[in-house]
């Protein structure tokens, strides 16, 4: 059985539009718009949720499909390796149940695991990536749609081999017989046999291939401009076009958010090296990569990362950078499979290193802190300050705070944590350490994630200090409940200074995140009117406050930051200025809504928000006073600009219900009329639609401008109410529109708006 995907999800689509699963139909059609278009926090949320809800109306199809577009989001641009290899092998044993093998996304399933595989050690799986994709493709037409997914892996897996002149080979004949069959060769097909002629060294004849592939049509048309301008760079560096080759590489803030791209994104610019900017900052960025891929099981990518980030290290002259990540690509080299090569190109970093001659300090070793501080913070290279800062680290106190400090800061907090641990630790008292001392090296422990290592370091603290220590641990761990008990221990204990300062900030946020806002803004006042708090403090407890209600000490924090309130007590209602409210959604994603700003951290929404929201127009909702993005310095900027805030939690609903309508966009006048009708009662109204919305005029068939949207009325409005001034208002427009929802609450002309809705296929 070859069922053409997409028509079956559109046949299922159908179906389920039919049978009054609207959401859920709807929710199908967008999962892959999700994975492509980088929509992961929507997609982590509504892939799992429908495929339980396919679970539980025995829909196995409609199930494979969401984990495997959930699954393709994590192990495509995401580049998950073993963090995936464990459902993706589920998927697969999923896929080839009785009531599944028919299914048209079987062969995506097997296709999904070989990606995983790859991601995780490509060489180490490929045997078995052959011999699982090898079964998939044989007696596969060149013309089904699985076709060149499942060969684009393939020639992937022989290239992974060692066996690149077969994976050319392979990518020659698959691509023909995909053109006899009159289908398109994908451009990842094309991509897969651009890179196994790279690697047969035949240069210039995939420097062709990828000229020709350029108007391929892609599976991943969202990513397809950014992966052909890394795999372009890397094909002309590789012929030593550098020149061409910058000018086609993806700049830096791009394929950042496209784990996918970043080895070979790498290579291109190790092989730039010269003609591209070998900073401190590529090379904290390749650190963070490399963390990355540690958490997400990319096994083989972050030693060829650490490879790479060393070899440019030794153009920088960063001998200790090199042999720190000569250090991590060795450790990492136990979790390949395979690992030929690798262990010679580990001790060729090292000789490097030994070879290399590092930059001579600015000045005398005991005055190396003070050129330190003085150094201009934009322009100062973290990386040398480091190699400079290493022979006083562990024997002079500043000189150690600043070196683990920039450590940290360049993605080494671990080597920064055993040298703090020594001098803290091993060679002192760490009962008598200094507050600082305690803070920096729990800090750096914690960025470490040496968790164990950080109790036995707090079971050796004073009591105050090793309960703050923990309350630190576990707020950095998302542990409300512990580190409001140790801060509160700390307290106990007899807390003094600084650490009683921060047992109580920690004591407060932990309250505000258990939902106590009471008990928060309560130790914040403490603060505040101690003079011991700062700003921030202030902000906080109003915050906290707003949701509790405590009006008076809302008040009360106002007056401290010398901000106005009209109104002398209750609750602060009063119309400032707009703001964009930015509110989560049920889906996993953020939604901003159109505001007006009612007192210190209050809003009122003012945009109607579609059926199942869990806020609507009129609500009135708690904001963090922070703003979520700098507001603009220009005053012709900031004119029209409304500055986003962070909603917190839901202070008094409104209690308004909205109303969808859609149809045929009227005359500019009747739209305006309309507007006015609703804006005289108060009604919110905010369309939904854009430009390139249509509708389907019944008795010719040509498209007509659309528009669709909600309309929110308050409690106490019958759905009977706005019925009737719908009718009256649309009554003399050209074309109908359509309010079904609406009309079969009211029970009023049901029949009649889903002709409409038929005719003019809304």
């Amino acid at each position: 059985m070859d069922v053409d995907i997409w028509a079956w999800v559109a046949d299922t689509q159908r179906q389920l539009h039919e049978a009054g699963n609207t959401g859920l139909a709807i929710a199908l059609g967008d999962l892959p718009a999700q994975a492509f278009e980088g929509r992961y926090a929507q997609l982590d949320v509504m892939a799992p949720a429908v495929a339980q809800q396919a679970e539980t109306l025995e829909l196995p199809w409609l199930e494979l499909f969401a984990r495997h577009w959930h699954l393709v989001s994590r192990i495509g641009d995401r580049a998950q390796g073993a963090a995936a290899l464990g459902d993706a092998e589920a998927l697969v044993e999923f896929a080839h149940r009785e009531d599944t093998k028919e299914c048209p996304s079987v062969p995506a399933a097997i296709e999904a695991l070989a990606v995983a595989q790859a991601n995780t050690d490509g060489p180490g799986y490929a045997a078995e990536r052959l011999a699982a994709l090898g079964a998939a493709l044989d007696g596969l037409r060149p013309d089904s749609p699985a076709y060149c997914g499942l060969v684009t892996q393939y020639i992937a897996a022989l290239s992974d081999k060692g066996e690149v002149e077969q994976a050319v080979t392979y990518y020659e004949s698959a691509a023909a017989g995909r053109r006899s069959a009159d289908g398109q060769v994908s451009w990842e097909l094309a991509a897969a046999g651009v890179r196994a002629l790279l690697a047969a060294g035949r240069t210039m004849e995939a420097l062709t291939e990828l000229d020709a592939a350029k108007e391929f049509p892609a599976d991943d048309p969202v990513a397809k401009d950014h992966r052909e301008g890394v795999l372009r760079a890397l094909v002309l560096a590789s012929a030593g076009r550098k020149a061409e080759g910058l000018e086609a590489l993806p700049d830096l803030d791009v394929v950042g958010e496209h784990p996918r791209d970043w080895v070979e994104w790498a290579r291109a610019v190790r092989l730039l090296d010269g003609v591209i900017s070998n900073t401190w900052q590529l090379g904290r960025v390749l650190r963070q990569w490399m963390s990355y891929f540690e958490a997400m099981g990319v096994h083989r990518g972050r030693v060829e990362l650490a490879l790479i980030a060393g070899e440019l290290a030794v153009a920088r002259q960063g001998v200790w950078q090199v042999r720190a990540l000569a250090d991590l690509a060795e450790a990492w080299l136990g979790d390949l499979r395979v690992t030929e090569g690798l262990p010679e190109r580990v001790a060729a970093l090292r000789s490097a290193a030994d070879a290399a001659v590092p930059p001579p300090p600015p000045g005398p070793q005991p005055e190396l802190v003070a050129y330190f501080d003085a150094a201009d913070g934009h322009n100062a290279d973290p990386e040398r300050w480091v190699g400079w800062l290493w022979p006083l680290s562990g024997t002079d106190l500043e000189a150690t705070r600043r070196h683990t400090t920039t450590l940290g800061f360049l993605g080494y907090a671990p080597l920064g944590a055993d040298i703090l641990w020594k001098t803290i630790v091993d060679d002192a008292d760490p009962a008598a350490a200094d507050d600082e001392d305690v803070a920096y090296l729990t800090g750096v422990l914690i960025e470490a994630e040496q968790d164990e290592r950080l109790e036995r370091f707090a079971a050796m603290l004073p009591p105050a200090s090793s309960h703050l220590a923990l309350s630190r641990l576990h707020r950095a761990r998302e542990r409300w409940a512990e580190t409001a008990a140790e801060a509160e221990q700390s307290l106990s204990s007899g807390a003094q200074g600084t650490v009683a300062l921060e047992a109580r900030r920690l004591l407060a946020g932990a309250a505000q995140q258990l939902g106590d806002n009471v008990k928060g803004a309560a130790i914040l006042r403490e603060l505040v009117e101690s003079d011991a708090g700062e700003e921030e403090d202030v902000w906080r407890m109003i915050v906290m406050a707003t949701a509790s209600e405590d009006w008076a000490l809302v008040r009360e924090g106002a007056a401290k930051l010398g901000m106005p309130i009209e109104s002398a007590e209750g609750p602060i209602e009063e119309e400032w200025h707009l703001v964009r409210v930015v509110l989560p959604v049920s889906d996993g994603s953020r939604r901003e809504v159109l505001s007006v700003r009612t007192g210190p951290a209050t809003a009122r929404l003012l945009i109607p928000q579609p059926r199942g929201m869990d806020y609507n127009a009129g609500d009135i909702v708690v904001i963090d006073p922070r703003p979520l993005e700098p507001v603009p310095d220009s005053a012709e900027e900031q004119e029209n600009y409304v500055i986003p805030f962070a909603g917190v939690a839901m202070l008094r609903p409104g209690g308004y219900t909205s109303w969808f309508f859609d149809g045929a966009a009227p005359s500019e006048e009747d739209w305006t009329e309309f507007n006015e009708v609703l804006a005289e009662r108060g009604w919110p109204m905010w369309v939904y639609s854009d430009e390139n919305y249509s509708v389907t005029h019944p008795s010719s068939g040509e498209r007509l401008q659309g528009v669709y949207g909600w309309i929110a009325v308050p409690p106490g409005v019958e759905a009977v109410e706005l019925d009737a001034l719908l009718d009256d208002a649309t009554e003399r427009w050209s074309h109908p529109l359509a309010w079904l929802d609406l009309a079969r609450s009211a029970g009023i002309e049901v029949e009649r708006h889903e002709r409409i809705t038929k005719e003019y296929g809304l």
